[in-house]
C-alpha cells in the first residue's frame, strides 16, 4: 500500500513515544526529525490536561497538544501563554464530576488516577486497581447505567460524558488551525483501544508493534501494523518515519 508524504502528523503519546511510563531520546529524535522535515506534529493522548501543559512548556517544537483522549486542545499564543479550549460542553464536565464522586463512593477499591486532579473533561481508574474481572465488570457496567462512555489505554480505564474522540478532536484542531489540511491528508501512529477512532478515521494510521497487546480486542485496526522488537513504541514510529516517510 503507498501513501503520499503526510501534511501532519498526529500520533498517541503512552506506548507510541514513550516506553510506557518512561522517556525515551527516540522522542526527542521524532519531535526533531518532523521540524527538520516541516511536518507539524501533534501529540493526540489520553493523558490530562495538566500533561498538555508540560509538552508545551518544555518541548519549544510542540505547539498543540489534544489531551483527555480529546476533550481537551491546549496551544501557546502569540504571547506565549497556554490557552485550553474544552471540547465538550459545561454540562456534561458538571455531570462528570457529580458522576466520579458517586463512582468512588460506590467503588472504593477503584481510586481514580493521581492526575485525575488535572483532568477536566475526562476522568481515569489505574488499570492496576481493576484487576479482578468483576470489579471491572461492576465498574463499567455502572458507567454505561449512567450513560458514561470509556476506553481503556496502556494504564488507565478512561471515562468522560458527551461525544469525545481523538478522531473528532483532531478534525476539529485541523478546521481550527489548518483548515487547508484535510485529515486525509494526515498520519496517525498508536498503540492501544482508545487509538481506535483514529485508526478508523485516518487513512494512513500506524500501529506500533506492541500494538499486538489488544489486537484480539480491536474492532478497528490501522491500515499499517508494524512488527517485531525493533518497531515497539518511539523506536516503531522512529524507525517507520525515516524509512518509509521521509526516505531520501
Amino acid at each position: 500500500m503507498t501513501y503520499s508524504r503526510p501534511r501532519i502528523i498526529f500520533s498517541d503519546f503512552d506506548g507510541t513515544l514513550s516506553d510506557h511510563k518512561e522517556f525515551s531520546t527516540k522522542f526527542i529524535d521524532i519531535i526533531n526529525l518532523c521540524d527538520q522535515e516541516k511536518v507539524p506534529f501533534v501529540i493526540v493522548t489520553g493523558r490530562s490536561i495538566s500533561w498538555a501543559h508540560f509538552f508545551l512548556t518544555h518541548f519549544e517544537k510542540i505547539e498543540y497538544v489534544i489531551s483527555e483522549g480529546g476533550g481537551s486542545l491546549s496551544y501557546r499564543d502569540g504571547n506565549g501563554f497556554i490557552i485550553d479550549e474544552y471540547l465538550v460542553a459545561d454540562h456534561e464536565i458538571e455531570w462528570l464530576e457529580k458522576f466520579s464522586k458517586e463512582l468512588t463512593k460506590q467503588f472504593p477499591m477503584a481510586r481514580l488516577s493521581a492526575d485525575s486532579t488535572g483532568r477536566v473533561t475526562d476522568r481515569a481508574i489505574e488499570l492496576f486497581d481493576l484487576k479482578d474481572p468483576k470489579l471491572l465488570e461492576s465498574v463499567t457496567k455502572f458507567m454505561k447505567s449512567q450513560n458514561i462512555n470509556f476506553s481503556t489505554s496502556n494504564v488507565h480505564l478512561n471515562f468522560w460524558c458527551g461525544d469525545v474522540s481523538k478522531y473528532e478532536a483532531s478534525k476539529y484542531f485541523l478546521s481550527r488551525f489548518y483548515d487547508h489540511i484535510s485529515i486525509e491528508e494526515s498520519m496517525f501512529f498508536g498503540d492501544s483501544l482508545n487509538d481506535q477512532s483514529m485508526f478508523k478515521g485516518v487513512e494512513h494510521s500506524v500501529g506500533v508493534s506492541n500494538l499486538s497487546e489488544v489486537a484480539s480486542q480491536l474492532e478497528h485496526e490501522p491500515s499499517v501494523i508494524l512488527i517485531g522488537e525493533k518497531n515497539k513504541g518511539p523506536n516503531g514510529v522512529l524507525n517507520y518515519l525515516r524509512e518509509s516517510v521521509f526516505k531520501k
